[in-house]
């Protein structure tokens, strides 16, 4: 028997586990949830249940639902959350900004700033803190675990829309659906610069930085990392800067920012990728200290998870949210609206 965890740290990979699995020679037939209990520890039989529900547990290659009997020999696949931590979640009472919930999920707006769940160095008011007083009558908000309910996840500066699972069957339908990607997810980004194009693909496998861990690099010879795809729009050219709608075929850490700044055009004042110096433009003071003002009013990379879509788990009805550009995006971008128009106008 092989037990093989390809978990990518800082990816969907975090929030869930692959575990593979090859059934020994002598192997009598067994029902594959009960195999599954036997062999995974601190994980529960209906998780594994709702694992299978969701076609998320894979024998030979073809999906099997939990009365399937293991043969000698099976190659079995299985994703799943990850399991509790030691660490204990206090659940806090965090205002939330919520767009629309039922019995089985709700989605929020977060915040620029707020952590999505906890970490190192971020141990409360994180997005995980608020939920598990919001939904602590909730068991799956009572098992002590980090990210409770989480499929997806946004940097702690990028704003936008997130979905969380209020059940053990709706996290395992959603997490299939995040990680085959027919979940949509587009953003809104300002980003440095003028595309020659209006529209483009950005591809370029995605990685841990050789020189600083902390950042994601991008390989384009695919040697290191994994296989990363962005696909962006040109909503609005602005002079020195463009505001741009980013879709995600892959999602890696990082990912627009690092991509983007991969093709010279990093997300204003993203300091992490360059995007926090005046990259376009002209000497001029006045101009300088525009730049610096716009800095200075969104202090942190100019990205918005504006959009989400994905099948309810339990009706199957496809849904759609939208959330509008956040105060900070909505005014900035404005200022270069008025900035340009002065300019060609004096022009």
């Amino acid at each position: 028997m092989m037990n093989e965890d390809i978990n990518d740290q800082q990816e969907f990979q975090e929030l869930f586990e692959h575990f593979r699995f090859e059934a020994d020679p002598g192997q009598s037939p067994l029902r594959i949830d009960k195999f599954l209990f036997n062999r995974l520890e601190g994980t529960s039989r209906t998780r594994i249940q709702g694992a299978a529900g969701a076609g998320n547990i894979e024998v030979n290659g073809t999906t099997v639902k939990s009365n399937y009997k293991v043969k000698p020999g099976d190659i079995i696949r299985i994703l799943l959350p990850q399991p509790p931590r030691d660490t204990e979640i206090l659940p806090e009472e965090i205002p939330l900004d919520i767009v629309w919930e039922d019995d089985h999920l709700l989605v929020v707006n977060k915040k620029a700033g707020m952590v999505v769940h906890p970490g190192y160095g971020n141990y409360d008011g994180t997005l995980i803190n608020a939920l598990m007083w919001h939904l602590r009558e909730l068991p799956l908000f009572s098992k002590g675990e980090v990210r409770p309910g989480l499929v997806h996840r946004i940097d702690k500066n990028t704003s936008g829309l997130l979905v969380i699972a209020k059940s053990e069957h709706a996290l395992a339908h959603l997490a299939r659906q995040f990680y085959d990607h027919s979940a949509g997810r587009r953003y809104t980004a300002l980003i440095w610069g003028s595309p020659e194009e209006d529209e483009g693909t950005v591809t370029g496998h995605i990685g841990r930085s050789p020189r600083n861990r902390t950042v994601m690099h991008v390989f384009p010879d695919g040697s290191e990392g994994k296989p990363a795809v962005t696909h962006y729009r040109v909503l609005e050219r602005l002079g020195y800067v463009t505001l741009i709608e980013c879709r995600l075929e892959t999602g890696r850490t990082h990912q627009i920012r690092v991509h983007m700044s991969w093709i010279g055009h990093p997300l204003f004042n993203d300091a992490e990728y360059g995007g926090n110096h005046i990259l376009k433009g002209t000497t001029f003071t006045k101009y300088q200290q525009f730049v610096r003002n716009c800095f200075n009013t969104i202090p942190r990379q100019a990205l918005h998870a504006r959009y989400l879509s994905f099948k309810h788990p339990v009706t199957g009805e496809h849904l759609e949210f939208e959330s509008p550009l956040p105060a900070d995006m909505e005014e900035v971008t404005g200022r270069w609206r008025r900035y340009i128009a002065g300019r060609d106008s004096a022009g």
